[in-house]
């Protein structure tokens, strides 16, 4: 609904939408701008200075704290390729941490491990050293905690398949990504359960008319959501409204973020190695590979909208798909029992205030 309207809030939940302005004065008046459901990013690597993987209390209680300055009211932090046994350890000093995280904080959906099962070839900020197949051994291993929501994968790797069937069997989203797989390939994926593509168009086969690859299945095969880094550096304002041609109703915005996100241009990490943030531009490492991005969600939002996405399909892509992909129907809308997870997005389309289970949580309206 693109017209006034009004929100109802009960004990952390909606309880009602209208058109028009209620019976009686409302508590919060907005003026301006569309009022949106809180964004919902599936791939955050980090933010504010921090790396997820490693970060500590202190690092973790920012990123959640300071994520609704973007709107973000849900997430996945990604910790990206590294030996099978590493990721194991971070996921249970994870678990550990997060029970002390704060309350009303960005709410945190589970963990999205991009790697190790990734192809050599399009490794992108990956370190090749590290990559390899996804043994049941290696699943196992990974999916002992219980965290782990979301894996990108290359389902050319030796026991690919049987690895997607046992993590879509365990309630894991399975991405396609960082491959350099035939469509068939990808294909063969979607019919084993996988769901998604990791940051379409990048390191990953592309769009070739005689050798279709990865994006093409993407953007052809209605059973798969492509993830889009909507900054207009990682894909092209043309080729980004193509994505939302081709694949309509199935996009995710993501950001990528890296530990630089949120920060001055300098020096950080990304899976324990440095990358550099320029003063414009996504992070680099040494040799140039882009590694992540500085990009906030709501302003991949605007950026949607400013290349000619109507706005509805713009928040859509950052709100209700991701939710519903990650198995939470109860996120990413404005509908009567869904969480009272909510942005003020101001004409400019950055997010002005955030509300996250009926409580305000950043902009000051109350």
């Amino acid at each position: 609904m693109l017209s006034p309207g009004y929100v109802r809030v009960a004990d952390g939940v909606i309880a009602e939408v209208g058109e028009g302005r209620p019976a009686g004065a409302p508590g919060i008046d907005l003026d301006g701008g569309l009022l949106a459901p809180g964004l919902v990013d599936l791939q955050v690597n980090g933010y504010y200075g921090y790396d997820m993987v490693d970060a500590d209390e202190v690092g973790w209680n920012t990123v959640v704290r300071r994520l609704p300055e973007t709107g973000v009211t849900s997430f996945l932090p990604t910790f990206i390729t590294a030996p099978v046994e590493t990721q194991a350890e971070a996921l249970r000093r994870t678990r550990d941490l997060l029970p002390g995280l704060p309350a009303g904080g960005t709410r945190v959906l589970g963990v999205h491990l991009e790697g190790p099962f990734l192809a050599e070839k399009r490794k992108g900020a990956h370190n090749a050293e590290w990559l390899t197949d996804p043994t049941p051994e290696a699943v196992a291993a990974l999916l002992e905690t219980g965290l782990v929501k979301l894996v990108t994968l290359a389902p050319e790797r030796a026991g690919a398949l049987a690895a997607i069937r046992t993590l879509s069997g365990a309630g894991v989203l399975v991405s396609v990504g960082h491959s350099d797989a035939t469509s068939d390939q990808v294909a063969a994926a979607a019919d084993a359960g996988a769901r998604k593509v990791t940051h379409i168009f990048n390191a990953q086969s592309g769009v070739h008319h005689r050798d279709p690859g990865v994006a093409v299945q993407a953007l052809t095969d209605p059973r798969l959501s492509p993830g889009l880094v909507l900054d207009l550096h990682h894909v092209s304002a043309p080729v980004c409204r193509l994505v939302f041609q081709a694949a309509a109703g199935r996009v995710v915005l993501v950001t990528d973020a890296a530990a630089s996100a949120g920060m001055p241009p300098g020096t950080y990490e990304l899976g324990g190695e440095p990358i550099t943030m320029p003063a414009e531009g996504p992070p680099l490492r040494a040799d140039g590979t882009i590694a992540g991005s500085g990009l906030r969600l709501d302003e991949a939002v605007a950026n949607a909208i400013t290349i000619g996405v109507d706005p509805a399909t713009a928040v859509d892509a950052a709100t209700r798909v991701p939710a519903d992909l990650i198995g939470r129907p109860d996120l990413g809308r404005i509908t009567p029992g869904a969480a009272a997870d909510l942005v003020w997005l101001g004409p400019d389309h950055r997010a002005h205030a955030t509300w996250i289970a009926g409580e305000n949580v950043f902009g000051g309206k109350s």
